[in-house]
């Protein structure tokens, strides 16, 4: 009985000693990607603020901007870029860029237009590119559509943020009609019933009076 219950414990404790190990270097690596993970959220924020403190934007308002951003490493590279590529100040890209859903297709979208551009592009290029829901193909079309037709910035502008609203793979396969809706009437053709003819009331036959006899004669 001793000897069995000696070799359940040999067996016990290796098992017991793996398993601890096992815990341990799942704990530390756990602990690991925790820090890394950290680091990387940190420089993303740091960033933002560098870039955006160099850009001359105040020191309140860029620890906002960077504090609501979901990707504040983007958030500071597109007012940086537009600030620095175009004649657009950085206040004035910064409410931009922190509304857009990819602020490094906004910057790209401001940045290839200006740099295409016979004139200097202002502020209102901003809001083009981003209310497009495509704005690095919203830049292409004006880029490419100035190129060839002579026409104003604001033009170019209308004519492709109407088409980058439409391009989402698929147009609608009805139009809707603003008419009022036509009544629907049954109509069973039928051949007509030739009229009823009246039937004439019937005369009573006509019974000749009767003739009083005359006076018998002698031999008759």
């Amino acid at each position: 009985m001793q000897r069995r219950k000696k070799q359940a414990m040999r067996l016990t404790v290796p098992v017991l000693a793996i398993v601890g190990w096992l815990a341990m270097t799942s704990q530390g690596m756990a602990i690991s990607l925790g820090s890394n993970s950290t680091q990387t959220n940190a420089r993303d924020f740091r960033g933002c603020a560098a870039r955006l403190l160099s850009a001359g934007i105040a020191a309140e308002t860029v620890s906002q901007a960077c504090a609501e951003a979901l990707s504040p490493r983007d958030l500071g590279n597109c007012v940086y870029n537009i600030q620095q590529r175009t004649q657009i100040e950085a206040a004035t890209a910064l409410p931009t860029c922190r509304q857009a859903r990819r602020p490094e297709d906004l910057a790209n979208c401001v940045v290839g237009i200006s740099r295409y551009s016979r004139e200097v592009v202002d502020p209102t290029v901003l809001s083009y590119c981003g209310r497009s829901l495509l704005p690095v193909r919203f830049a292409q079309c004006v880029v490419g559509l100035r190129a060839e037709i002579d026409f104003s910035a604001t033009q170019a502008y209308d004519s492709c943020i109407d088409a980058s609203d439409r391009t989402t793979g698929f147009l609608p396969t009805f139009i809707p009609s603003t008419s009022q809706p036509v009544e629907f009437r049954q109509n069973y053709e039928s051949t007509p019933l030739p009229p009823e003819a009246t039937p004439t009331p019937s005369q009573p036959p006509t019974i000749p009076p009767a003739t009083a006899p005359g006076p018998l004669t002698p031999g008759q």
